[in-house]
């Protein structure tokens, strides 16, 4: 660590921390040149990968624009919205799992619809119509359709499947 007062790279620690809820560690150091104090701050690096775009643009996962567009297809539903951020926990988590440093907007957005799927047909239909991007009525009845069968076939709800891992 370097002191901030005379930029020393050799100091002791005085006294360490937990900071709220384990989510990062206070150190007390003393720089071993100059003698004066200063407080450092350790937390876990949160690496999540980045989010290919259909043009091929990079950016970086954002969270709240997920939970948004998740949100955006429970409107007006009967969705509570601690569901919505269980979801957006479980994506994460995968997300979180995949060695990978970038996962394809298709593929998360698919993860997305197996989610909703399973937690609301309406919001589902929603949001695949975004997603899919629906030229006419004939794709969005097709995709009701597919719903409708899926429906009768499922005697048990299945577990979305977790994001691919490439090597």
């Amino acid at each position: 660590m370097k002191c901030p007062f005379c930029g020393h790279t050799e100091d002791r620690v005085v006294d360490s921390r937990v900071g709220r809820e384990g989510e990062f560690i206070r150190r007390r150091r003393e720089c071993l040149k100059c003698h004066r104090r200063y407080t450092t701050y350790e937390y876990i690096e949160d690496v999540l990968p980045h989010v290919v775009k259909r043009d091929g643009r990079r950016e970086p996962f954002d969270r709240q624009k997920l939970r948004g567009s998740i949100l955006k297809a429970c409107e007006k539903r009967s969705v509570g919205v601690q569901a919505v951020d269980d979801v957006v926990v479980d994506i994460e988590a995968q997300l979180h799992e995949r060695a990978e440093k970038e996962v394809s907007s298709e593929e998360l957005g698919r993860v997305v619809m197996e989610h909703l799927q399973r937690l609301d047909p309406v919001a589902y239909v929603r949001f695949a119509s975004v997603y899919r991007q629906f030229k006419d009525i004939g794709q969005f009845v097709e995709e009701v359709k597919g719903l409708q069968k899926d429906d009768k076939t499922k005697l048990v709800p299945a577990k979305p499947r977790p994001l691919a891992k490439t090597k």
